[in-house]
């Protein structure tokens, strides 16, 4: 087993997951929560305002305000980079991510984040986010999204366990990618690209 300690300090935006509905995110999130404690949990920690718009994504919030990321977003982070990064496969680039079989199956059992729910140290006020949206159907229509942001400067920590040691390689190669990608959603965009700091904790 293989510990370390990670520290991201974000040099864009980052931008809120969690629908801040509670029905949208009881029906559609939550309800893939592995039971109905964590489903409940989670639904609180949204901590929805009626005022607030119903379909604004927002950041979960602690009993003293305080945002936090919950531990599966950054095993989704780590899916997502390694997915991508699975396919540089050339005979003089390969990705360490290209060598590894199963990818979903090896994170999901082999690498664990902690704590449940990491705190964001925020360097000052959270604020709002509006960007246009495409969606394709019968008809092409623009919608409207909005997500609350934490500001630049903003720093989370956390630690992850590997089971397979050596996975040790891929999380260094996970997170250079996140310096260039980002974090969380508009990643797309450059939205929630960070900086990191590790520690090897043995």
């Amino acid at each position: 087993m293989k510990k370390m300690r990670i520290k991201l300090t974000f040099e864009e935006q980052a931008l809120g997951l969690s629908p801040s509905n509670p029905d949208v995110y009881r029906e559609y999130i939550a309800s893939k929560a592995p039971d109905s404690l964590s489903v409940e949990e989670e639904v609180e920690a949204i901590g929805v305002d009626e005022t607030v718009q119903k379909g604004m994504t927002i950041f979960p919030k602690l009993p003293d305000g305080t945002p936090f990321f919950w531990d599966y977003q950054i095993k989704g982070f780590f899916k997502d980079a390694c997915g991508m990064l699975a396919r540089v496969k050339d005979k003089d680039n390969a990705t360490e991510s290209s060598k590894l079989k199963a990818y979903r199956k090896e994170i999901d059992g082999l690498v664990f984040v902690q704590p449940r729910n990491i705190p964001i140290k925020v360097s000052g006020p959270l604020s709002v986010l509006e960007r246009p949206l495409r969606i394709s159907g019968l008809t092409e229509r623009v919608a409207l999204a909005i997500s609350e942001t934490v500001p630049v400067g903003s720093v989370m920590e956390f630690e992850v366990t590997l089971l397979k040691p050596s996975l040790d390689k891929l999380v260094i190669e996970w997170l250079d990618y996140g310096v260039l990608r980002g974090l969380s959603q508009w990643r797309n965009a450059g939205w929630g690209r960070f900086t990191y700091e590790l520690a090897d904790e043995g």
